[in-house]
């Protein structure tokens, strides 16, 4: 257990880049007595390290083992270009998710600069069962697959929301066949979403992208052209990022 929470951690700093004692707070279950020693133990071997007073990163020791940085902020130099470049050509918000701890995040938006309208679907955490940017990394990370003990747990945020764990999982081989999810308001009425995993494996499969619309827009058939489209951006990015990513057959024809 200690262990787990020490990892935990330092999985929510290096995701963020930067991250105080409260930000780890809120993405966990630790109190906050607990996080701060735990924080400071990571600082006194040089797992972390202070930024400003209150504010820690990545230590350097721990940077020099993996010698990678998967923080936001090196994403989004990677990703946010090319979520740009697809919101001006669909007219519509395209969006980076990622997993930290047990939920999934809104992180970052990009939004069409040609005047059209579009919709905008914010930032911040989604439920595993009600999100295109969830469902499609849920489906992708077994760790996070719901369990029979969920059943009668899962809120209904309109009539569309599947509650039933069966469905659900019904749902997720879908998308792992397919490669990218839909929500088709079923987190908010006339909000449509669609989204992909960066990578079915490795670091990418702890990541989405996607685009949200109306569901006057985002039409079936816009859906699936949609969702094609951004599972082999997602395939494009993770090259651009180094990760070995299987091609996908029916997404490279």
């Amino acid at each position: 257990m200690h262990l787990e929470r020490l990892t935990f951690i330092l999985e929510v700093v290096g995701q963020k880049g930067e991250a105080t004692v409260a930000e780890i707070c809120a993405h966990s279950d630790l109190p906050k007595p607990s996080a701060y020693r735990l924080v400071q133990d990571l600082v006194s071997v040089g797992l972390l390290e202070p930024v400003t007073r209150g504010t820690f990163s990545i230590g350097s020791r721990l940077k020099r083992i993996t010698q990678s940085d998967h923080s936001d902020r090196a994403l989004l130099e990677v990703i946010a270009p090319a979520l740009k470049k697809a919101a001006t050509q669909y007219g519509a918000a395209f969006f980076l998710s990622r997993l930290r701890g047990k939920s999934v995040e809104i992180i970052h938006v990009e939004t069409p600069d040609t005047g059209v309208s579009y919709l905008h679907p914010g930032l911040g955490k989604r439920p595993l069962h009600a999100c295109s940017c969830s469902k499609a990394v849920a489906a992708f990370l077994p760790e996070l697959l719901l369990t029979s003990d969920m059943e009668g747990r899962l809120r209904a945020y309109t009539e569309f929301t599947l509650t039933n764990v069966n469905d659900l999982e019904a749902e997720f081989e879908t998308i792992r066949n397919r490669g990218f999810a839909e929500c088709v308001e079923e987190i908010e009425r006339g909000l449509c979403s669609v989204a992909a995993p960066l990578a079915p494996s490795g670091p990418g499969a702890a990541m989405s992208i996607g685009a949200a619309g109306s569901v006057r827009v985002f039409t079936p058939t816009f859906r699936d052209k949609l969702g094609t489209r951004i599972a082999r951006i997602a395939q494009d990015v993770s090259a651009n990022l180094g990760w070995v990513v299987a091609a996908d057959a029916k997404l490279s024809g």
